[in-house]
């Protein structure tokens, strides 16, 4: 059965009214952290879509930061060999960080320590590039001299480490070139 076209524009204001929220969101939780922003929109519009603020943020850092992760490890696997891929992957991931700074402000900054529902949101997306490092790492230690004793987990979680800190830092200290950033990690993560 067909849905009326009436239904069809009344979905589609009510998903750009709940898409003004969330980019209004984003904005104020990047721009302000996530303990000084208070909606700007009534107690009702904001109700309708979100249970509360934590819900809003999870929302965001599930979608935005899923997508951030998504375009990393998309970027990467189209490398050629593990170096190329562990390259592409760190770079991708600095650069996407910068291009997107509010979402790796929430992804690499306001999320940590806000909740355990948050945390554990975060946890899973960092593990799912942290993952994809590990079996780079896996593939090239049989052929490679340099991963030949390293660990794969431990490694996978090196590597987010170094750039979520480093981009954190970055964040919250303007000036630096992504560019820059990215190679410095690959001489010590892929050489």
């Amino acid at each position: 059965m067909a849905v009326p076209s009436a239904q069809l524009r009344r979905d589609a204001r009510v998903e750009r009214r709940r898409l003004r929220i969330v980019e209004a969101a984003l904005a104020l939780f990047a721009g302000h952290g996530y303990t000084v922003t208070r909606a700007r929109v009534s107690k009702s519009a904001f109700y309708e879509f979100f249970e509360s603020k934590e819900h809003c943020f999870r929302e965001l850092l599930a979608e935005e930061g899923g997508a951030l992760i998504h375009d990393v490890l998309t970027s990467a696997a189209t490398g050629h060999d593990h170096h190329e891929r562990l390259r592409l992957g760190i770079t991708r991931f600095v650069v996407s960080c910068f291009e997107r700074s509010d979402v790796a402000r929430l992804l690499i900054v306001e999320s940590v320590g806000l909740s355990a529902d948050v945390e554990a949101l975060r946890h899973e997306l960092q593990a799912r590039f942290a993952d994809a490092v590990a079996e780079e790492v896996r593939h090239a230690m049989t052929h490679d001299a340099f991963y030949e004793d390293k660990d794969p987990a431990v490694f996978g979680r090196a590597v987010v480490g170094a750039v979520s800190d480093a981009v954190g830092y970055f964040l919250t200290h303007p000036g630096v070139d992504a560019d820059s950033l990215a190679a410095s990690l690959c001489v010590i993560f892929a050489p």
